[in-house]
């Protein structure tokens, strides 16, 4: 795990890998990539071979929900200083809680405080903490660690939203943005509302409930400066 923090490695990539055949074969260890790695440790599978004029390319998969759980907890405990991700983890049960209840404003507090959470000094000790996907990377290991359902790059018909999380009938659409200042803009939920990346949960089955978050953090405070909602 720490060998993919050193690489910035985008954890939502995990849901949507392609990789050649020269790719995953690579043994290189100063040259190989995340996908190879992955592939040749058993955190990946094969789901799809599909032929180019370039040769084979392959669509990569996690194999399963356990080793999709299992994999998320590691990479969530490694994205943060040691005493943040296991305060991440005793908070699993409520946040469970928080996302069947829809109860938008809790979470907005508990990513908040996670952020928070984590010392100055460790973002300047960590090369991880300043790329641009950083906080999305979190978000996102950090719920799949919970054994949600997940899809991350949530394809429509007008593009892809970030995140989608479904939980007992509640369907949560995340849009993601880094802003350079210190307060929101209410881009992130302008662009869920322009495209209506949710229209496809509404009235799917199973899903009781939609709910947009446009979560924008700031890189300067290293928090979230804008939370903005819509139910619907």
């Amino acid at each position: 795990m720490q060998w993919l923090q050193r690489k910035g490695f985008f954890t939502p990539k995990l849901e949507q890998l392609w990789a050649s055949e020269a790719l995953l074969s690579a043994f290189d260890v100063d040259r190989i990539e995340p996908e190879a790695m992955l592939w040749q440790t058993g955190y990946l599978t094969i789901r799809e071979q599909v032929p180019t004029p370039r040769g084979p390319m392959y669509s990569l998969a996690l194999p399963n929900h356990e080793v999709r759980t299992a994999l998320n907890e590691a990479l969530a405990l490694a994205w943060l200083p040691p005493s943040c991700g296991h305060q991440a983890q005793a908070a699993s049960m409520r946040l469970y809680q928080t996302l069947a209840h829809g109860d938008a404003a809790a979470l907005k507090a508990h990513f908040e405080r996670l952020f928070a959470s984590i010392p100055h000094d460790w973002y300047r000790a960590n090369p991880i903490a300043q790329y641009e996907g950083y906080f999305a990377s979190v978000c996102y290991s950090h719920l799949a660690s919970l054994g949600v359902e997940i899809i991350a790059e949530d394809v429509s018909h007008e593009g892809q939203c970030d995140l989608t999380v479904k939980h007992v009938g509640t369907a949560w659409v995340f849009e993601f943005k880094v802003v350079e200042g210190d307060q929101g803009t209410g881009e992130a939920l302008r662009q869920l509302q322009a495209k209506d990346y949710a229209a496809k949960h509404r009235g799917a089955p199973g899903i009781q409930r939609v709910i947009e978050v446009g979560v924008e953090f700031s890189r300067s405070k290293r928090q979230i400066v804008g939370w903005n909602t819509r139910v619907g």
